[in-house]
């Protein structure tokens, strides 16, 4: 059975250019093939070509070309493919992320979500692909960028936010995981208990609500501790909101993995606050990993 590919979308810029290194290593990481994909409909704004069909087409297939040799250079033994589309971009990525272990998108940076898309269309992506997506920011210090441009050290966790326990955290322990095995760093589970909640004691014997919710937190990381034996995991609990306390705990992410809830209808689709502020504000790439 043929691997499910890990594609990038690619234009060009230097935020997809980051994504694509992101998506290489992965790829090559996880033995995974990878697709950059290219809308030459939907280019970015700021590049100076003509506005001619032929033209953007042809600076659609230098950029996969040129992107392509750098990433076979850095990893020779990766399966590598190219797809040149007339497909809008947010079309094209929502149906190749039908039968994707990932997108991987740039963003332009703290402060903003962009990646090849523009605006509203690349949260649209976000909000209703059915495989994860990642975000990597351009001239992200934690991604490796060519042979002069290594990842930056100490980073050393994957950070993933549970909001919520149950069924629900599955999927984003899963991803996390893996990433952590494939990577060999350690898990930080990120809770965060509301502000109002009573605090500890000041003779350091905790609370009945605070003890409750270590207990639930460790009963739902006890099957993925049992499953990745060799993984260091961090319980992470603290008081505040929830993007405050996910942002504040990413200090030494490599990665920091978010959930999003399936949609039923394209109708009905959104990305929520702390989704949010992780895509705007974290200082890492950020997966967002849809869950029933």
């Amino acid at each position: 059975m043929t691997s499910r590919p890990v594609v990038a979308g690619l234009d060009g810029s230097p935020a997809s250019v980051t994504a694509a290194w992101w998506a290489a290593r992965e790829a090559a990481d996880r033995k995974l093939p990878l697709l950059l994909l290219h809308s030459w409909t939907t280019q970015p704004l700021d590049v100076p070509i003509a506005q001619e069909a032929l033209s953007k087409q042809r600076y659609g297939g230098q950029v996969l070309q040129r992107t392509e040799a750098e990433l076979l250079h850095r990893y020779p033994d990766l399966s590598l493919t190219t797809e040149l589309v007339s497909d809008p971009a947010a079309k094209a990525l929502l149906e190749f992320g039908e039968s994707a272990a990932m997108l991987v998108l740039g963003s332009r940076g703290l402060g903003s979500v962009a990646s090849f898309l523009l605006g509203s269309i690349s949260l649209h992506v976000l909000a209703l692909a059915q495989c994860p997506i990642v975000t990597v920011r351009a001239g992200d210090p934690a991604v490796e960028e060519g042979w002069e441009h290594p990842a930056a050290s100490g980073r050393c966790e994957v950070v993933v936010g549970l909001q919520e326990y149950g069924p629900a955290s599955d999927a984003l322990l899963e991803f996390a995981f893996t990433a952590a095995e494939t990577h060999r760093c350690a898990v930080r589970a990120v809770h965060a208990m509301p502000a109002e909640s009573p605090l500890p004691h000041p003779h350091g014997a905790a609370v009945p609500q605070e003890t409750e919710e270590q207990a639930r937190l460790a009963a739902v990381l006890a099957p993925w501790r049992e499953k990745f034996p060799d993984i260091r995991v961090v319980e992470h609990l603290a008081q505040g909101s929830a993007a405050q306390v996910l942002l504040s705990a990413s200090e030494h992410s490599r990665l920091t993995v978010v959930g999003r809830r399936r949609h039923p209808s394209y109708l009905a689709w959104k990305l929520g606050p702390v989704a949010h502020a992780a895509l705007h504000h974290e200082p890492c790439p950020v997966a967002v990993v849809p869950h029933d």
